[in-house]
């Protein structure tokens, strides 16, 4: 049985022979960006590419059509690699998921191609709508994550960190219904469901005067009305509701709803609310596995800076967090971009499809693969992640079942990274 730095090695150099086909495949992702449960090219790419190197992909994976997975080892634990791949409205992939997407390919591809020296198995998950919808969430309803040791995936960013800080979000939309009548001839006629919206809106602000530094609500107005002198009959927003933790976001989201209520009751309109089916929690992170990743992305030449280095309140959500609560799990971020060039912005997008972003590929894809070879072979390592995920197992299976609304709807929720 070969020894860990020689597997390690072995992984790098395929990874490094892969390079111009992992950078061109994460070029076309790139060109062609596709929105959350759309991502077809992006998704039958990767599951091409694949079986191209033999390692069958199984396409339309737990009941999600633009989610794939693969699996290969044999015996000991199991661990999962995990891709991204959609993009943002209007600026496409100014969150950099054609480099997620590459990274986790390339470290599935390099494990794999150590063939019978692989000491365990590895689960490689395909897992669309991170953006909006909580895709990994649905996927963990069908079972994606059952029976796992440990998950993994990188994200790129403007700096290299071991993790990225994250808070719970759900999204919620809110529709009032009233009566339209002439504004000016009949105003008394009507019921006007842009007052609703508003009234909703100013109860919302004055709630958070109120809630903890750790909270947020915000939201837009998408629905207004046609026209001054037509009292609107109906009028819609979309807010996001933040938290620390599922308890903290499960308490804030009554008072929200309590708003909406408000703004129904004072104009007389009826309020359809509609909250997300897959709330995104907080991340669990693994710091053992972490710390394993940070000793491996450092042999790269990267540098990663000290978490307490980031601005006061600094944290994004992802549906990562939802895994982090069911399986000991890493999210941390490679850096593709200057420093104060940030996620969700279109400069990022260009830093994405960059040189900078194809080195990204090509390190993340190395450093998923180290950190999943010290994972598999090293007992120690594995009972560390273990104990330190048990220490809270109690808290974590409370979070996620707060964080599944069988009711909700499953095209919004969470905003994916931001």
């Amino acid at each position: 049985m070969s020894d860990l730095a020689t597997l390690k090695r072995d992984a790098c150099r395929h990874i490094d022979a892969l390079a111009p086909e992992l950078i061109d495949i994460s070029h076309q992702i790139h060109a062609r960006p596709e929105l959350a449960f759309h991502e077809v090219f992006a998704a039958g790419l990767l599951a091409d590419t694949l079986d191209t190197h033999h390692v069958p992909a199984t396409r339309g994976a737990f009941g999600l059509d633009t989610a794939y997975a693969a699996s290969f080892g044999a015996g000991g634990a199991e661990v999962a690699i995990l891709s991204e791949y959609d993009a943002l409205p209007g600026i496409g992939h100014a969150c950099g998921h054609n480099i997620i997407a590459t990274t986790g390919l390339g470290a599935a591809l390099g494990l794999a191609a150590l063939n019978g020296a692989l000491p365990g198995r590895i689960r490689y998950l395909g897992t669309p709508a991170e953006e909006m919808g909580g895709g990994k969430e649905l996927m963990a309803q069908a079972g994606a994550f059952d029976g796992l040791d440990a998950a993994m995936m990188v994200h790129p960013a403007g700096v290299d960190l071991e993790t990225m800080p994250c808070i719970c979000v759900s999204e919620v939309r809110v529709t009032y219904h009233g009566r339209s009548a002439h504004a000016s001839a009949m105003p008394h006629v009507g019921l006007n469901a842009l007052d609703a919206l508003v009234t909703a809106y100013q109860t919302l602000a004055q709630l958070r005067q109120h809630i903890r530094p750790s909270e947020r609500i915000h939201g837009i107005f998408t629905e207004t009305g046609l026209a001054p002198n037509i009292v609107p009959d109906k009028a819609a927003g979309i807010f996001y509701v933040r938290a620390k933790d599922a308890d903290d976001l499960a308490d804030l989201k009554k008072r929200v709803q309590a708003c909406f209520d408000a703004g129904a009751l004072a104009s007389g309109c009826t309020a359809q609310v509609e909250w997300a089916k897959a709330d995104y929690l907080d991340m669990k992170t693994s710091w053992p596995i972490s710390n394993a990743y940070v000793e491996n992305v450092k042999t790269l030449g990267r540098d990663v800076i000290d978490l307490d280095l980031l601005p006061s309140g600094t944290a994004g959500s992802t549906d990562m967090g939802n895994i982090s609560h069911r399986v000991p799990s890493i999210h941390p971020m490679i850096s593709c971009a200057p420093a104060n060039v940030v996620i969700h912005n279109p400069e990022f997008a260009t830093w994405a499809g960059s040189q900078t972003g194809d080195k990204a590929v090509i390190d993340g894809a190395k450093a998923l693969a180290m950190t999943a070879l010290d994972f598999l072979m090293t007992p120690q390592l594995q009972a560390a992640a273990k104990a330190e995920f048990e220490a809270s197992a109690e808290l974590s299976r409370a979070a996620v079942a707060r964080a599944y609304n069988p009711s909700g709807r499953a095209d919004i929720g969470g905003c994916g990274c931001c």
